[in-house]
């Protein structure tokens, strides 16, 4: 499935950049680390820099943990704001709330919600206006703007494009069963994805999804490593969606998992 035909809203999003010449969507995954230390290192001076502040508490990583903040207030950002040290920027109207813990390196864009609970384990490139929700854990993923996922959700090694919404305690999973000789030897292989023409190596040993603009996750779903949902996909409640590539506009039930076209 081509990029453009999965996120229609990709021109809009300020890090698209990241899926130019990518032979595959989930491509941009291996460019993420990467793309987030140049961006942190090339900050617009316009950015407020900070080492700490009141109503974070801080660890600069010297001590064996990793560098981030616990957010022990209320806090929004009226200017963009970088904490350079820690590897986290902030945009223009971000607000966090007590108790989420952020780990560098993180992008956060303008206007978002980091609400309670929430845990942003590095790695982490958020558009603008996405809500990062509730118990929410997010790894090593994208997620364009206008994107929610607001409660009990788990993002590993995804892309979320924009006007996405993952209904509460939906999973993306990222690491496939593994043999007892894979655990033994603390192995991960690669994740093959399905073509036409067979299947293709990810690149990645750890995968989770990729899901076009304006697509809904109900309430409890799961979607296996190696999902691709087309845009404008709907995913009802309780249902485990296998590793697999799926057209836009299908709504994909438990009781037909065949596809179904959507009216709209």
């Amino acid at each position: 499935m081509e990029t453009a035909e999965l996120f229609p809203h990709l021109d809009d999003f300020h890090h698209r950049s990241l899926f130019e010449d990518s032979p595959a969507p989930w491509s941009a995954l291996k460019k993420l680390a990467p793309y987030l230390a140049n961006f942190l290192q090339s900050t617009p001076n316009l950015a407020i820099q900070l080492d700490t502040l009141d109503g974070l508490t801080i660890t600069d990583g010297s001590q064996g943990s990793d560098a981030g903040f616990f957010v022990k207030e209320w806090i929004m950002f009226d200017k963009a704001t970088c904490f350079p040290k820690l590897g986290i920027y902030l945009g223009a109207g971000t607000r966090l709330e007590p108790s989420a813990i952020i780990k560098g390196p993180c992008v956060i864009g303008d206007h978002c919600d980091v609400r309670q609970g929430a845990y942003l384990r590095g790695n982490v490139l958020t558009g603008d206006r996405c809500t990062l929700g509730h118990a929410t854990e997010i790894k090593n993923s994208i997620l364009m703007n206008h994107t929610e996922v607001g409660h009990f959700n788990y993002i590993g090694d995804s892309i979320l494009g924009s006007y996405v919404n993952l209904g509460a305690g939906s999973k993306l999973a990222n690491l496939q069963f593994r043999s007892d000789d894979d655990k033994l030897k603390e192995h991960f292989p690669q994740i093959f994805m399905p073509t036409a023409t067979g299947e293709e190596d990810s690149g990645l040993n750890k995968l989770g999804s990729v899901i076009g603009d304006h697509s809904e996750v109900g309430c409890n779903a799961v979607l296996s490593p190696g999902v691709v949902l087309g845009a404008h996909v709907w995913v009802y409640p309780n249902f485990t969606i296998p590793k697999g590539i799926y057209s836009p506009r299908q709504i994909l039930l438990p009781r037909d998992i065949k596809p179904r076209n959507k009216n709209r």
